[in-house]
């Protein structure tokens, strides 16, 4: 690279010496060559330096979704604490929260390269988003979901409430002297009346069933 160069710089220091027009294009085309040859071997070069130089490896985050989590109440709120080690050495904002009104979501980015997700749906009553906030504890999470009306909750969840209903659910006594399917039948419609969509669904599909199928013989 360095002669070549300084033979470029000679050619272009003799080139306006030259005065018959022969030896004029003979020295352009050999200072074109030179020129040509120059930048094929700094290109050549560059691509070598860009090789060398040592890109960061890209690492994989996991995802962790949390389930366990204490719960509290006061007028204004219900609070659920999230437990996690060393989740007050993050940046605030690699901690967020999102809530609907029926809902919320909590998303922890880059914890010793992990994230975590904790999230809670159908909430047994509606809270406020815009009242609702989060504060970031000694290895814990502290979310306040306000409470739109100032009730107290028994439960959690619209299905942990179910479950604890169906629960009580009065069973069939086998002493009982009237007919069992009446009995069978009551059961069915409590748990009808009392049950989600998915639950009505299924009854009702069993109901239409029972009707419709013939005996077995």
């Amino acid at each position: 690279m360095e002669e070549l160069m300084k033979d470029l710089a000679e050619l272009e220091a003799l080139e306006p010496q030259v005065k018959r027009q022969r030896n004029k294009n003979i020295f352009s085309v050999e200072i074109r060559k030179l020129q040509s040859e120059i930048s094929k071997l700094q290109e050549t070069e560059n691509t070598q330096t860009s090789a060398a130089i040592p890109t960061a490896p890209s690492t994989k985050r996991y995802q962790i979704k949390l389930n366990n989590y204490a719960w509290d109440q006061s007028q204004k709120f219900v609070k659920f604490y999230v437990t996690l080690q060393k989740v007050q050495s993050l940046l605030p904002e690699n901690v967020t929260c999102q809530f609907t009104t029926k809902s919320l979501e909590l998303q922890v980015k880059d914890l010793e390269n992990k994230d975590y997700s904790f999230t809670v749906n159908n909430l047994l009553m509606p809270i406020n988003p815009s009242e609702s906030n989060w504060k970031i504890k000694s290895d814990m999470i502290l979310i306040n979901a306000a409470k739109v009306e100032q009730k107290t909750w028994d439960f959690v969840t619209e299905t942990e409430k179910r479950a604890s209903e169906s629960k009580k659910l009065p069973s069939v006594d086998p002493n009982d002297k009237a007919d069992p399917s009446e009995g069978l039948m009551s059961l069915m419609k409590n748990m009808y009346d009392q049950g989600d969509d998915e639950m009505k669904r299924t009854i009702a599909k069993a109901w239409h069933e029972s009707r419709t199928k013939g005996p077995s013989y």
